[in-house]
């Protein structure tokens, strides 16, 4: 069963001037993880947006849970929960008090508003910070308390857009772990990122978007077999280089390519191990001792590259 379905969504921006969306087409099965990745610009903020019922499209349609985000938008809002990209909390008050206070906002009574934050305060490792005002938040705290804020009402279907962004490593991992104890949940997940090792630690599958598009989908392997298997990789001193592209280019079957400025000879193999081992058998034949040598999958940095022909950072996407 289908949690979310979005069908030929258009949205535009300054008098049709800018197209954010461009017929975008995506779904996410009951209970399982979409990664949403793409550059800034690329319409994953525009498209948490429309599903989270913030935004119209300018045509198309969606779903989630079943309920049309356009003609039943107040129906959408019960079942989600949403944590954008900043965390929508008031700085002036205690974590304790905001997440009391969004309780009281969805309608909770003052009893269950107060019983559900200090859930959401252990939950979230808050507990000893709860009675602090949020400016003495750190950030990784502060994103905390905005995905508790989200969970106020157990929602079905979460949105988180980009929930890692500003967090140091330390708190990108932490936040990592919370998002996995709720898949765990059952919990059914839209994630938007543009940190490609969060879309290949946490989703079952990842849809590549870009200019307003979905121009790639699958699981993270998947992805990584459309940019071809392996590499074969030789570092080795100047002296040798000819002589190791020709056993690199003779061992893959392939012509071997040379980064001259660190001294890496490498070519796709199909065989793996086996022609890693034979390239070390024919390179001690010839005498060259490589000064590194090993197997190399593709990423999805080299997924992202290859589909869209540049980085994952480039442009600031239409608010």
């Amino acid at each position: 069963m289908k949690s979310i379905i979005a069908e030929e969504l258009v949205k535009t921006y300054d008098k049709g001037k800018v197209r954010a969306l461009d017929s975008l087409n995506l779904d996410v099965e009951e209970g399982t993880v979409l990664g949403v990745l793409g550059p800034n610009g690329a319409g994953k903020t525009t498209t948490v947006r429309i599903l989270s019922t913030l935004l119209r499209p300018d045509s198309g349609r969606a779903t989630v849970a079943g309920i049309d985000v356009i003609k039943n938008p107040e129906k959408v809002r019960e079942v989600i929960g949403l944590s954008g990209q900043y965390a929508a909390v008031d700085e002036i008050l205690t974590g304790y008090d905001n997440l009391v206070m969004f309780g009281e906002l969805y309608h909770l009574g003052k009893k269950n508003a107060v019983a559900r934050a200090n859930e959401l305060l252990e939950r979230f490792s808050l507990t000893e910070a709860a009675k602090r005002p949020i400016k003495t938040y750190s950030g990784g705290m502060r994103r905390r308390l905005d995905l508790a804020a989200s969970l106020i009402v157990k929602p079905k279907i979460l949105f988180l857009d980009e929930p890692t962004t500003g967090l140091d490593p330390r708190g990108r991992q932490e936040m990592w772990g919370v998002i996995q104890e709720l898949v765990k949940g059952g919990v059914t997940l839209l994630l938007t990122t543009q940190y490609l090792e969060e879309a290949d630690q946490l989703a079952d599958e990842i849809a590549v978007i870009d200019t307003g598009k979905v121009i790639a989908r699958g699981t993270s392997d998947a992805l990584k077999k459309q940019v071809g298997g392996e590499r074969l990789e030789v570092v080795v001193d100047a002296s040798n280089i000819p002589k190791t592209v020709e056993i690199v280019s003779t061992v893959s079957g392939n012509k071997a390519s040379l980064d001259e400025g660190i001294r890496m000879i490498s070519a796709p193999v199909s065989t793996g191990s086996q022609a890693l081992f034979e390239v070390l058998k024919a390179l001690d034949s010839a005498g060259i001792h490589p000064l590194d040598v090993g197997l190399k999958r593709p990423s999805l940095d080299d997924v992202f590259l290859s589909l869209t022909g540049h980085a994952a950072e480039v442009k600031e996407e239409a608010k």
